[in-house]
């Protein structure tokens, strides 16, 4: 995977100008252009989408500085139509425009190329199993939410706490089958994981696929396949949260295993009765690399 990274990164620079064929990339490397994008953000902590725009803002600053072509030729050569285009983009990445960086020589915001490199701590337990699952489905009340990587996500407590105690108990009672009860399910997740970018989160329990579903519940068709689970325990959400992330910076890296589309679980399985902490486990759904 860190191989893969880093053909990325070099393909990156030899197409700043173009629009970059990710998913081309993904099969000539034997992965998916999904399982790329999502590890490429959790590592680099951008999306990108964003790496790309920074690197093209950086070395188009170069060529502005030196002042050998005129902006619109430079523009062009970067991939974009017009000046106007080209000096909105630039002001969006280094504060001012192309006109002000040629007349003052700065300020600029440099973003270095990409290098990535294992290096496995070890630092976050990884108390992992692999669980290979039928078809099954999710059941309850969905919202679309913005996703927030760090602290409680505001939307999503809202959400929660608008459901009266006895849906909860009710939702609880239909659950049959594993991951098992009350479920936080995050799907239509943007790959690049953009702080902000919608999904789309479901408070629900697992059900068999013949248990029938009360009507008044949105589902969530989940297709057979393997799931790596990471069971966490400790302050939450922030051992949760520090979990996933090492689940990108540890454990896929060191395993034959790569992410697959499909929504992420938390099944909480204790927690203190203010949820200062929790013992979860984090359902994610996976294939072989």
């Amino acid at each position: 995977m860190i191989s893969a990274l880093n053909q990325l990164v070099d393909l990156v620079e030899e197409h700043l100008a173009e629009e970059l064929d990710v998913h081309g990339l993904a099969g000539a490397l034997g992965t998916t252009e999904y399982h790329l994008r999502r590890m490429f953000s959790s590592l680099a902590g951008m999306p990108l989408s964003e790496y790309v725009r920074r690197r093209r803002m950086t070395v188009a600053a170069a060529a502005v500085v030196r002042g050998e072509e005129d902006l619109l030729s430079i523009a062009v050569r970067h991939g974009y139509g017009s000046s106007e285009a080209f000096g909105r983009a630039f002001r969006a990445v280094h504060g001012v425009g192309p006109g002000d960086v040629r007349r003052d020589g700065g300020p600029l915001r440099t973003q270095p190329q990409l290098r990535f490199r294992l290096t496995v701590e070890g630092s976050i337990p990884m108390d992992t199993r692999l669980v290979d699952r039928p078809v099954f489905r999710l059941a309850g009340h969905a919202a679309r939410v913005p996703l927030i990587h760090q602290g409680v996500n505001p939307h999503i407590q809202e959400h929660i706490a608008a459901l009266p105690q006895e849906e909860h108990l009710r939702l609880k009672a239909l659950g049959d089958t594993e991951p098992e009860g009350l479920l936080q399910v995050c799907d239509d997740l943007d790959p690049d994981g953009r702080e902000g970018s919608e999904l789309t989160y479901l408070h629900a329990v697992a059900l068999a696929r013949d248990t029938p579903v009360p009507d008044d519940l949105d589902v969530i068709e989940v297709p057979a396949g393997r799931w790596a689970v990471f069971r966490t325990s400790g302050p939450h959400p922030q051992a949760l949260q520090k979990t996933w992330a090492a689940t990108a910076t540890e454990w896929f890296p060191a395993h034959p295993w790569r992410l697959r589309p499909g929504p992420s679980i938390v099944a909480v399985l204790e927690r203190a009765d203010d949820f200062s902490t929790a013992t979860c486990e984090l359902w994610l759904p996976v294939e072989p690399a």
